[in-house]
């Protein structure tokens, strides 16, 4: 049983009814507590389900924002940001009042629990909180009339699973303008089911693209070791390696080749964490071509073409759409 405490809000999971039962009667016994049943509504997250699985979605959330941003009948859009756009912090005039901005990014923030689709334009954007101007507003609209399209977007997990662990990484390198650093984005499933991703920019500058693409192979390996000592705790057998996928073969090489040499000395930490949990047999790296990378959902701005293919392959589900 796995018991989920957020404040005075709880939510239990378990495969034996039972279980779950008696340790409600004996919370009731120490607690003036209120039941409410299956799971339907947690802290802003819709939980639907279904005989095919369960479906995890923030429309309602995402309804509230659009209506108090004005947005609710705005013209829709099918992508979240302008592939051509370059966003610095010193282009564009100063916003009278930032705190309208910072709000609306931190609710966006939030909405990036069921909507991976937002997590680049939004941690893009996050970047400008101090003083943000005229072009980010312009931007955080964008990803508003983007969430008017499909506000009940969410993930879908399956009943039937292989719970094969697999792991996409990717970097775009000196994505950032301003400071010239990489930025990280990975994605990890648990068998078709997305479970984990993210989109950061990276803490240090890389001197070649192989360095910040290995600088994401290392965080995704983190994540992929965290993600199995869960698994084991939650008794869920994972015998096989977890796959990780990369688009960059010289990243590959490096972690395949037991040599160091000069170019790679500044990421040796890196070498060795990767290089011994794929000699354990715990992660097994593989290729993947660029067209079908999937974190690159996470690491740049799109097409309305590609980033579509892309999000069609991370089993997004809108119950409410026709």
């Amino acid at each position: 049983m796995v018991l989920l405490v957020y404040v005075d809000d709880i939510l239990l999971a378990s495969n034996d009814a039972t279980t779950i039962s008696d340790f409600t009667s004996f919370l009731n016994s120490k607690f003036c507590l209120k039941g409410l049943g299956p799971t339907k509504f947690f802290l802003g997250l819709e939980v639907a389900r279904s005989k095919q699985g369960l479906s995890l979605s923030q429309r309602k959330y995402t309804l509230e924002i659009l209506q108090d941003t004005g947005f609710l009948a705005a013209k829709p859009a099918h992508f979240p940001m302008d592939s051509n756009l370059k966003l610095s912090r010193d282009n564009g005039s100063l916003l009278e009042d930032p705190t309208s901005y910072r709000r609306l990014i931190g609710r966006l923030l939030y909405l990036t629990i069921t909507r991976p689709d937002i997590t680049y334009s939004v941690q893009v954007l996050s970047q400008f909180m101090s003083s943000p101007r005229q072009p980010h507003l312009d931007a955080a609209h964008r990803i508003l009339r983007y969430l008017k399209s499909a506000s009940g977007q969410g993930l879908f997990y399956p009943v039937v699973c292989d719970l094969q662990l697999k792991g996409f990484c990717d970097s775009d390198w000196v994505g950032c303008i301003d400071s010239q650093r990489s930025t990280t984005g990975y994605c990890t499933f648990l068998g078709d089911s997305l479970i984990l991703w993210k989109s950061k920019k990276q803490s240090t500058i890389s001197r070649s693209s192989v360095e910040a693409e290995y600088r994401s192979m290392a965080s995704t390996s983190c994540e992929i070791i965290w993600l199995l000592s869960l698994l084991r705790d939650f008794a869920v057998p994972h015998s096989q390696p977890a796959l990780l996928l990369c688009d960059s073969t010289a990243a590959l090489h490096i972690a395949a080749n037991p040599v160091f040499h000069e170019r790679t000395i500044h990421i040796e930490l890196d070498c060795h964490f990767i290089r011994e949990h794929i000699q354990n047999g715990v992660i097994r790296t593989m290729h993947v071509t660029s067209h079908h990378q999937l974190r690159d959902v996470f690491t740049k701005a799109l097409g309305c073409a590609l980033f579509t293919f892309l999000i069609s392959k991370m089993n997004f589900l809108n119950i409410h759409s026709s």
